[in-house]
């Protein structure tokens, strides 16, 4: 599993970073950053689509 990241979509909400810290954080203009690449842990997946599934833009989804 792995993370995609839509930039563009991005409106720095902050849900991400507040539900999954150890996978994202902000830039200095409030948009989410992805701190990991590659493939997740189970635990890290499932962090991610919770961030992914709380995300009112839709700019996170989760992929095999």
């Amino acid at each position: 599993m792995k993370i995609v990241f839509d930039r563009d979509k991005c409106q720095g909400h902050g849900r991400c970073y507040a539900l999954a810290p150890d996978l994202f954080d902000a830039d200095d203009e409030g948009y989410a950053v992805v701190l990991v690449s590659g493939d997740l842990t189970e635990e890290q997946a499932a962090s991610a689509q919770l961030a992914a599934d709380n995300c009112p833009e839709y700019a996170i989804t989760v992929e095999p």
